[in-house]
């Protein structure tokens, strides 16, 4: 951004204005995942109408990103000292005379000795008598105005009229959040609650708080000056109500109602929707052995173990409370009451964003009573022109040790050409890279699926 000399001199010369390091009131935070906050908040200065500057003190933000949120104000340039350090307020002294503390006094003002700051990088001081040194004469005492008690924002205006207060948008650092899911199955119904847990390095006070769930395309991150984060705690939830869900854009954004007061080193959580019940089925998987691109692998003729996984489906019904949320991206755990009727964890899985109306889909660890071993029984390739044609069978034998039958799936994944020649169980194509077999395996006994299948590369 082009500034004029005028300009930049204004902005230089700008009083200091003593802002309190929290966010005062009248503040609006959008979060994203990734730490990213988008910061709209009105700063309590009075703008003359014309051109003026204001120095804010704001914290930590990226100067690029800073916006005025009234059409009637532009900013015209700005500069931003994010240099709290010594060194730093040093070299905000040169050309002005500082007092030295020279001695042990319990009156530090009778043992001081002035000195001019001519330079930094090597610092140097020039005395009363015009002799330059270049070690300091004693402790400087800076005046308040050079010190920085954090990074301060300068900025030209111009304003079309005069306002009590300057509206502001900008990006900073300091604040993310991720969702959380518990799931208690019942019998053909599952409880589901949803949560956003909010870690914080930020200090706001009574602030409007949106999370912003989805891929947002961004240039990349100015760095910024890094934030101690204290040792973690987690505050009771604030907010009175469920967060309010819309869509903008391709992402969706959640309005926590009320406000919401953030601290340092404090995690908050906040519901993302009322609880809400939904269909579920469990599922007993048996994952396959081709790799998804790239030439068929030839495995020995010993039989492997392999584990059956269980996996628990939400089922999301269109027009239904449930069915009809877009689920953020996060962390699902899973309760089942036991026979005392205590809630006990039984998997934990995660799931991407879901769209709604779309079936959640959550593998949650591995049977207990179920095994399976898995057998490439042959192996074969040939050349057709370009192309490398490979054939295998495979056997997969599955026990059971529970007292009733049970439906194990095993699914074969890959892209590209391939094909399954045959198998003792009718194999279902559920899509052009997934097929599934579906077999049944009879309480406390054996079952085995056989299959070749014809691969391309």
């Amino acid at each position: 951004m082009r500034v004029t000399t005028t300009v930049v001199v204004a902005v230089a010369v700008a009083v200091a204005v003593g802002l309190p390091t929290a966010l005062r009131a009248q503040v609006g935070l959008t979060i994203y995942n990734d730490g990213t906050v988008l910061v709209r908040r009105s700063v309590p200065v009075a703008v003359s109408a014309g051109l003026s500057s204001q120095r804010l003190a704001l914290g930590a933000l990226d100067p690029a990103s800073v916006f005025a949120l009234d059409s009637g104000v532009v900013l015209v340039g700005s500069s931003y000292d994010e240099s709290v350090d010594e060194q730093n307020t040093m070299r905000r002294a040169v050309g002005q005379t500082l007092k030295f503390v020279t001695g042990r006094s319990a009156t530090p003002a009778t043992d001081t000795v002035t000195a001019t700051v001519v330079g930094v990088n090597p610092e140097r001081f020039r005395l009363p008598d015009g002799r330059v040194v270049f070690q300091r004469p004693g402790l400087p005492l800076y005046p308040s105005e050079l010190v920085l008690t954090e990074p301060t924002l300068a900025l030209a205006i111009r304003s079309a009229a005069a306002r009590p207060a300057l509206r502001l948008g900008y990006f900073t650092q300091g604040a993310s959040w991720s969702a959380s899911y518990s799931v208690i199955l019942g019998r053909g119904s599952a409880r589901v609650s949803g949560q956003a847990a909010i870690p914080s390095a930020l200090r706001v006070s009574d602030a409007e708080v949106q999370l912003l769930a989805g891929s947002i395309g961004r240039a990349g991150p100015r760095p910024m000056p890094a934030m101690r984060l204290e040792e973690m705690r987690v505050a009771g939830a604030v907010a009175q109500a469920p967060a309010e869900e819309q869509q903008i854009g391709e992402a969706h954004l959640y309005s926590i109602p009320g406000r919401l007061s953030l601290e340092p080193g404090v995690t908050t959580s906040v519901a993302l929707f009322d609880p809400a019940t939904a269909p579920w089925e469990k599922a007993f998987v048996v994952r396959g052995q081709l790799n998804y691109y790239g030439p068929l692998q030839q495995f020995g003729n010993d039989e492997g173990q392999v584990p059956v996984e269980v996996w628990y489906t939400l089922k999301r019904q269109a027009k239904t409370p449930f069915g009809e949320l877009p689920l953020p991206a996060g962390n699902y755990r899973l309760y089942e009451a036991d026979d005392g009727g205590r809630l006990q964890l039984i998997g934990q899985s995660q799931a991407g964003h879901t769209a709604p109306g779309t079936e959640v889909r959550l593998p949650a660890g591995s049977a207990f009573d179920l095994t399976a071993t898995r057998l490439q029984m042959s192996y074969s390739t040939r050349r057709d022109s370009t192309r490398t044609i490979a054939t295998a069978d495979y056997r997969v034998s599955l026990k059971s040790a529970k007292d009733s039958a049970v439906t194990v799936e095993v699914l074969e994944e890959r892209g590209g050409e391939w094909s399954v020649l045959s198998s003792s169980v009718p194999a279902e194509k559920l899509s052009s890279t997934r097929t599934r077999f579906r077999i049944r395996v009879p309480a406390k006994g054996e079952a085995v699926l056989t299959y070749r299948v014809r691969v391309v590369w």
